[in-house]
């Protein structure tokens, strides 16, 4: 990133510049110049190996028809405006893509009759030829775009409008995580000259007012300006849009919600109406069902396979003290609502908190020697399978609060912002959170942040595979876990 002072003169670039939207473009030339040159080396293999008759006409549309079935399939999914040279997709999904697409093409070809005049070597070779051709020149299409964005050719140059310092500040952090080689960052200006203060940030620096901003632009050094403005009136924002509408650029808003908020945003219609979605809805439809059947298959499985040790608990926990073997306690549940979660009592009967206010330390008197052992180990926690059974809890989701639970003088809902969005989904006995070095007490605003945090990534990432990776996690971290007690 690279900045320019006020009163520097910019220089007009020489050559013809692209912006990062030339990419997809590139992309699908790309993926169909990999088609018709693995049609062409499969040809030729085929002839010096193997040499056997083969209808022309008809391969040749087979072909065709997997190309465009690929197509279709790759720009269904947007998969071509993806790129803008993070590394995201060497090849995985592309490579799914491809062999949807001549899976297609096979059933296509049966469904005809004509499997019978295709030569399967022919095609082996044109199926393998397409996809190394796929696969290496995605490797070499990322790296060339590389250089072109180091060269300037390709690239997007940026100036951040009408934001104070701890706003410019906030959007350049939001633009770095992102890693978005074609973004130069020029620099941040505002009118606002006597507001503003002028000190360089993350290098870039202050350009001036509007008149500079116009400048860069004439000058042809300017591509995109930002209006970070999380309290501007609508006035101001009309006016500042209509000054920028004069220069040949791209200008664009950042809502309040991402600078303030989080940044987890999608751009979504309702019909032709543009909407900025704030929650989505998670695990829905086929996604909430798949989850529904593997938490109580698992829970049943589990049931079955622990039972020995349930029993040998419950039997230890009634000799040792006095008491019923269940606690139960009020916790939050799906969406905010209160459940019951079950748990093996640790503690003494007397010195019990069901509202969950006063929270576990290390070393506490409250927990009898049997809880120690049971609640280092999570065993204390394998009721709630009965939970999951009954469709209040899942095997892996956010940990359920207690309704009194605090973190330094204040509620945990009240502590961290964006708190109740980790109830859209149902609590879990283990969670991301948990295997990540979180679990147990709960003592700072920091550690309570970076929980949510975690659960929110969760929800929004779910998938069964996660949910079989925390599980297993879960089992390596109880060996080795010093957090509980």
């Amino acid at each position: 990133m690279s900045g320019f002072l006020p009163d520097q003169r910019p220089v007009r670039n020489k050559h013809v510049r692209f912006t990062s939207n030339v990419l997809r473009s590139v992309g699908i030339v790309n993926d169909a110049l990999c088609f018709i040159v693995g049609y062409m080396l499969a040809l030729l293999i085929y002839d010096i190996s193997i040499g056997n008759f083969y209808d022309s006409r008809l391969h040749t549309t087979g072909a065709i028809v997997l190309a465009i079935n690929f197509f279709l399939i790759r720009i269904s999914r947007d998969a071509y405006s993806a790129f803008r040279g993070q590394g995201d997709d060497v090849g995985q999904g592309t490579m799914l893509d491809f062999l949807v697409a001549a899976t297609l093409t096979a059933l296509t070809i049966t469904q005809f009759g004509m499997l019978g005049d295709f030569s399967r070597g022919l095609g082996m070779i044109f199926v393998g030829m397409s996809l190394a051709l796929l696969f290496f020149s995605r490797i070499a299409f990322r790296r060339i775009a590389w250089w072109l964005m180091d060269m300037g050719y390709i690239g997007q140059r940026v100036v951040i409008y009408g934001a104070d310092r701890a706003i410019t500040t906030r959007v350049f952090e939001l633009l770095e995580i992102e890693r978005l080689p074609h973004l130069r960052l020029i620099g941040f200006a505002d009118d606002r000259r006597s507001r503003v203060d002028t000190t360089p940030v993350y290098t870039a620096e202050f350009i001036g007012g509007f008149e500079e901003l116009l400048k860069l632009a004439q000058n042809g050094q300017l591509d995109q300006v930002i209006i970070a403005l999380p309290m501007v009136s609508q006035e101001r924002l009309d006016s500042i849009v209509a000054q920028l509408s004069a220069a040949a650029i791209d200008v664009c808003i950042m809502p309040r919600e991402i600078l303030e908020l989080r940044a987890s945003y999608r751009m979504n219609y309702i019909g032709s109406l543009p909407v900025l979605s704030v929650w989505q809805q998670p695990m829905r439809d086929l996604d909430g069902i798949m989850k529904a059947v593997q938490d109580r298959g698992l829970a049943a499985l589990g049931f079955i396979l622990l039972s020995p040790l349930l029993l040998l608990t419950a039997l230890a926990i009634r000799i040792e003290s006095k008491g019923p073997i269940f606690f139960r306690q009020k916790r939050f549940g799906f969406n905010n609502l209160e459940i019951s979660v079950f748990k093996f009592r640790s503690m003494y009967v007397d010195r019990q908190d069901e509202t969950g206010a006063a929270r576990t330390q290390k070393g506490d008197v409250r927990v009898t020697k049997v809880g120690r052992i049971i609640r280092r180990l999570s065993i204390d926690e394998l009721p709630q399978l009965l939970n999951v059974l009954r469709g209040e809890m899942s095997l892996v989701g956010p940990r359920p609060h207690a309704t009194q639970m605090r973190v330094g003088d204040k509620y945990y809902f009240d502590a961290v912002q964006g708190y109740a969005a980790r109830h859209r989904v149902k609590p879990g006995i283990t969670g991301l959170a948990q295997v990540r070095g979180l679990r147990g007490e709960i003592d700072t605003i920091e550690r309570a942040k970076k929980r949510v945090e975690y659960d929110v990534y969760y929800i929004e990432n779910w998938s069964p595979l996660l949910d079989i990776r925390i599980i297993l996690e879960t089992i390596v971290k109880l060996v080795w876990d010093r957090n509980a007690y």
